[in-house]
């Protein structure tokens, strides 16, 4: 199971959608349901999982696809990748924007700032989403880190080392109450991981 997000503003009802994948029709009609004015469809990375739904996602509100440039060589290869794994899949429609860390995405009355966390693959991003005239943010980390565990390396530009460094020194630097989002399993926060995920205490 893969988890995409329909995420929008109260106030505006303008919104995103992230790593739309095969439950993409599930999202757009969560998305028309709530009457969220799409503005955007932003990739925390390329693995086939996460990007499998872009096309219909793009043909459904015709918005700009966002994704690490680093990351551009798994995106174009989704066939290929889907023949790894025995999936027969599509090309997606090109990316038509680049993340440019330290520039903000806006929707709303909200901001997304885009943090680079390669390891699980090299074009990784944590997408942190909060108000703009606030300082909490939710975590949207892609496959970088889950609930008691951590991404797997073993793929295509994936580093272990570099993955740990990504979550201790850019996760990690949010509160404990930070809630995150990965791309599958359950929701968790930043201090439940800091005092007990296996991978970041050292007991494994």
């Amino acid at each position: 199971m893969k988890n995409g997000f329909v995420v929008s503003c109260e106030s505006t009802s303008e919104g995103i959608l992230i790593d739309p994948g095969e439950e993409v029709d599930m999202l757009v009609r969560e998305a028309r349901a709530a009457k969220v004015t799409v503005t955007g469809i932003l990739l925390t990375h390329a693995h086939l999982d996460h990007i499998t739904g872009v096309g219909r996602a793009k043909a459904a509100f015709d918005v700009p696809v966002w994704l690490h440039r680093e990351d551009l060589f798994l995106y174009d290869a989704v066939v290929e990748q889907g023949l790894m794994f025995g999936i027969r899949t599509e090309a997606q429609p090109k990316i038509d924007a680049f993340y440019a860390v330290g520039v903000p995405i806006r929707f709303g009355e909200y901001v997304i700032d885009v943090l680079h966390t390669p390891g699980h693959c090299p074009g990784g991003v944590c997408l942190a989403v909060g108000r703009a005239n606030g300082a909490e943010r939710e975590l949207f980390v892609g496959d970088t880190l889950f609930a008691g565990s951590i991404g797997r390396t073993d793929l295509p530009g994936g580093d272990h080392q570099q993955l740990l460094s990504s979550i201790r020194n850019v996760l990690l630097a949010f509160p404990d109450s930070s809630v995150v989002h990965s791309g599958h399993g359950p929701d968790t926060t930043i201090g439940r991981e800091r005092q007990r995920n296996p991978f970041l205490t050292g007991e494994r």
